[in-house]
């Protein structure tokens, strides 16, 4: 069965880092690509990253330049490095597949716990 446990989020004040990590099980890994998502309170579900199966990456146009997804294929893990973040930035992120136009996979579909990212200002 596809499991997502997501961990590394955190309190941190803006312009820190975190690292987030996604351990994904159940899936063909090395041929599959990934996302990251946020949801903030009173939010709808958004696209944030995506890496592919060759290492290759997409970014929502906030984050550009702060994130970065990557895959290790090794560990069956996708993690998301978090630099400059912003108060905005603050949501619980889960990872799951990557979708055609980075749409959100549905909410019937098999998620994780999240991970909670909360940025003081």
């Amino acid at each position: 069965q596809v499991q997502f446990v997501e961990s590394g989020g955190g309190l941190v004040q803006a312009g820190g880092s975190l690292r987030l990590s996604c351990a994904a099980a159940g899936i063909a890994f090395r041929i599959t690509a990934f996302g990251w998502y946020h949801q903030a309170p009173g939010k709808e579900r958004e696209f944030v990253a995506g890496v592919y199966r060759d290492g290759s990456a997409n970014y929502t146009d906030s984050v550009k330049g702060r994130f970065a997804i990557s895959r290790d294929n090794a560990q069956n893990t996708v993690y998301l490095r978090m630099d400059s973040l912003k108060p905005e930035d603050t949501a619980v992120y889960y990872c799951n597949f990557l979708m055609s136009s980075f749409s959100v996979p549905s909410l019937w579909s098999k998620w994780g716990q999240g991970t909670q990212v909360t940025v003081s200002s």
